[in-house]
């Protein structure tokens, strides 16, 4: 959906699976100092909402998530996976719970696929499962904002700041009290150097979530069976993931940041060497410089430089080999 705070003055549309917000508002870098520093707030409009109501809503949600939520306290956030039958991860949910209804912000164009799969899971529970992306829109605050929020709106509290779902209508004069508007661009570059996995972006059609780091976060190891739990128990217990979550320092002397999918070699072996991994977010930090998030095979060498593309790049362990 396009956002009204695309009008904003200086605003430039975010593109691909983002697009319908703004990826900056005309200076990336004071945009990203302003976040750091807990200031302004992050358009995230465009991405799908979806509410589970009804009295069976949380032990319903138990047996389908990969999270403990049975129990789950108001207000508490927490994020959780759906599995495909072999363990490769197919939605990530960042959930909280008002009291009566569950609520969850998903990846843009995710929900309608979601919901599907909800509601052919519900059987005799009493639970309603609705999109409400239409009328419902997610605003990002950093962590010490100190922007006042209205009553009408459901808050989701992280570490990382503060996740709004506001009635649609009411983004704009939401946004006139809350600024400076802080672009996606901005946020992605605070979620690269937080090393936080993003579906889509960080995740593949045989990504399992020990290869992202997501065990503990979004994967709870002692809660009851749920669809792909047998490969999450046998990678825990008796092996390792394929693949782990690197966090690299590229080059910067390079005009061009690597793309999505860029392939990943070790730099000793060239440009003609074999492919061990491919770039999966880059960004430009305001501190740090061009950075990225990779993933590689898990027998790559830890001290080991590599080259992403053509762009020298030295990686930091996010999971462990």
């Amino acid at each position: 959906m396009k956002s009204p705070l695309l009008s904003l003055p200086g605003a430039v549309p975010a593109e691909g699976v983002d697009e319908g917000v703004a990826a900056h508002y005309g200076d990336l870098f004071r945009e990203q100092r302003a976040l750091a520093e807990g200031d302004g707030f992050v358009d995230l409009s465009h991405r799908g909402v979806v509410t589970v109501s009804g009295e069976d809503r949380l032990s319903w949600l138990h047996l389908l998530l990969t999270q403990h939520v049975s129990d789950l306290p108001v207000g508490q956030a927490t994020e959780a996976l759906i599995l495909s039958a072999h363990g490769h991860i197919e939605h990530a949910l960042y959930l909280v719970d008002d009291g009566a209804t569950t609520w969850a912000h998903v990846e843009p164009g995710t929900e309608e696929a979601l919901i599907a799969y909800l509601e052919s899971m519900k059987f005799f529970y009493r639970v309603e499962v609705a999109d409400r992306t239409a009328d419902t829109a997610v605003v990002h605050l950093p962590a010490g904002s100190i922007t006042e929020v209205s009553e009408g709106a459901v808050v989701r509290e992280t570490a990382y700041g503060r996740d709004l779902f506001l009635p649609r209508a009411d983004l704009e004069s939401f946004a006139a009290g809350a600024g400076p508007a802080v672009g996606l661009l901005a946020h992605e570059a605070l979620r690269v150097e937080q090393h936080r996995p993003r579906l889509g972006f960080e995740t593949d059609h045989r990504t399992i979530p020990h290869e992202l780091g997501w065990i503990g976060s979004a994967v709870h190891l002692q809660k009851g069976c749920y669809r792909g739990q047998e490969t999450v128990a046998r990678v825990q217990n008796l092996g390792k993931p394929p693949r782990r979550l690197v966090f690299l320092h590229l080059d910067g002397s390079d005009v061009h940041l690597p793309v999505h999918g860029t392939e990943i070699r070790l730099a000793e072996e060239g440009p003609d060497g074999r492919r061990i991994g491919f770039v999966t977010t880059s960004a430009r930090h305001h501190e740090l410089g061009p950075v990225a998030l990779a993933l590689v095979k898990r027998n790559v060498p830890t001290d080991a430089p590599l080259v992403a593309g053509d762009t020298a790049a030295a990686q930091e362990t996010v999971v462990e080999p």
